[in-house]
């Protein structure tokens, strides 16, 4: 038989602050995407200077100068595109407190159509209806979430993700840059290669464990995606030169 038990408020906010976090602290989209972009970036550049001149300091300047120009223009698209889905939230929650006050009754068969489709039926869906059509905000809100389905943006949320995502971009373009710091043009462009490969590798499979998917299938996919578009760089500089050749 099931427990009747309601938790103490004190186990109920612990359980709500871990599902908080569960939800919204989770930074991987935002490291894969600035982390994999910086690196497929720089490594084209590499590979596409590489085709055309074996110069060593024309490399690092190159790449150095693309990843403040690309990082910061990562993050700023990060967080202007958040906000434009703020700006869109507002728009469109305004359009629904103006449906509400002219279509009242119109909005109100939305929502009883909207919760007989979850299964509520007789006098239990038209309690829910009442409760919920009984406060303009909770009905505003409620049409939002399950007519629309659009989620309120947390502006902090929003900052917070374009800074990870600039300095995700920033290290992802120093990881295949950094060897020619170290050693020459050729033995520099194998190691980058290589860095770059067991990198995307390792992202691939973490994103797997920590998500969801098979760890290989993912690795390897990111390892494909990740070289294949970096090596369209190489070609096209190797086009281009030849044609200017």
């Amino acid at each position: 038989m099931k427990s009747t038990i309601r938790p103490t408020e004190e186990e109920f906010l612990h359980h709500k602050k871990n599902e908080e976090k569960h939800k919204f602290e989770n930074p991987l989209r935002d490291i894969i995407l600035g982390g994999q972009d910086g690196l497929v970036n720089a490594l084209g550049i590499i590979l596409g200077i590489a085709a055309v001149t074996p110069d060593v300091h024309i490399l690092i300047a190159t790449v150095l100068a693309a990843t403040c120009a690309e990082s910061i223009s990562m993050g700023a698209v990060a967080y202007t595109s958040a906000l434009a889905q703020k700006d869109y939230y507002e728009a469109e929650k305004k359009k629904e407190y103006e449906e509400v006050e002219q279509y009242p009754e119109m909005e109100k068969e939305e929502i009883r159509q909207i919760y007989e489709a979850k299964g509520f039926k007789g006098k239990v869906l038209e309690e829910i209806v009442s409760t919920i059509t009984s406060d303009k905000n909770l009905w505003v809100n409620a049409m939002m979430a399950e007519e629309l389905q659009i989620q309120k943006v947390d502006t902090k949320a929003v900052l917070k993700s374009s800074v990870i995502v600039t300095i995700a971009t920033a290290i992802g373009h120093l990881i295949p840059l950094l060897p020619f710091f170290f050693v020459t043009h050729t033995t520099g462009l194998i190691i980058a290669i290589l860095l770059s490969g067991i990198t995307l590798f390792i992202v691939g499979w973490y994103q797997a464990t920590t998500l969801v998917g098979t760890w290989w299938k993912s690795a390897i996919k990111m390892v494909i995606i990740g070289l294949g578009a970096a090596f369209l760089g190489f070609l096209v500089a190797k086009i281009f030169h030849v044609s200017q050749g």
